[in-house]
């Protein structure tokens, strides 16, 4: 408990899945949260759990792409709790089609949500994050960020490219004490994901692909974002932790 007392996070992509678990076990260890996302309903439903825990946040929809919405979000963040600390970048899109089946306007629109977003989000929040003597950035890429994606070229390129956007801010901003880590998540329970665990073969695909004998849950990577959020992890920067069950390791 209070892992994170103190300090104003920024979730996004927090209606469900990894976000969503994120922006409760952040709640729980002391944060106050501003979660984001295009859902605006479901959002205040995950306010209002946290509300219920004890905790304190505020719910923004919130389109990643925009970067009216995210000096907006900065705005309101900063009105609310006249800080921010930690910015996890959670929010993304997966399009797995052929490569030659893909368009340019499919592909950046892949680029735009995945990349471009979180972008903007360090853009308007390291200044804050400066301001406020430090912080911690987490950006969500995937395993496909760290090896070929069969299947998924814009996918697996966007998620490449958070890697290393990822450890460009981290060496940027080392100065001002702001940490900046990506997150590899392998395969996830999550809305993202849902149609594709409806396909028993698929499953069984994702298994056999995992050392680890079961698929990822979102709470799995939540702990490692709040690792990665908290001072317990002060002198890690520019890294990128697989959470997998083993796959990256084969």
């Amino acid at each position: 408990m209070d892992r994170l007392k103190g300090k104003v996070a920024i979730i996004t992509g927090a209606a469900g899945g990894m976000g969503k678990a994120d922006a409760l076990l952040f709640a729980k260890e002391g944060a106050k949260v501003v979660i984001t996302d295009l859902q605006e309903e479901k959002i205040q439903e995950v306010v209002k759990e946290i509300e219920t825990l004890g905790g304190e946040a505020i719910g923004l929809k919130h389109n990643v792409a925009s970067e009216e919405d995210w000096v907006s979000v900065v705005d309101a963040a900063i009105a609310k709790f006249g800080q921010i600390n930690i910015l996890v970048n959670n929010a993304g899109i997966s399009d797995a089609v052929p490569f030659l089946d893909q368009t340019v306007e499919r592909w950046e629109r892949t680029m735009t949500v995945n990349v471009t977003s979180i972008f903007l989000g360090q853009k308007y929040v390291i200044p804050h994050m400066i301001e406020a003597g430090g912080g911690s950035i987490v950006n969500i890429s995937s395993i496909a960020g760290l090896t070929g994606g069969s299947g998924a070229g814009p996918y697996t390129a966007s998620k490449g490219a958070v890697r290393m956007l990822t450890k460009a801010t981290a060496v940027d901003y080392a100065k001002h004490n702001i940490r900046a880590n990506s997150i590899h998540p392998g395969y996830i329970e999550t809305p993202m994901t849902v149609d594709l665990m409806k396909d028993e073969q698929m499953v069984q695909w994702f298994l056999m692909q995992t050392p680890l004998p079961r698929l990822g849950k979102p709470e799995d990577i939540a702990q490692g974002v709040l690792f990665l959020a908290s001072d317990e992890s002060s002198y890690i920067t520019g890294v990128e932790l697989p959470i997998d069950g083993g796959y990256y390791a084969k």
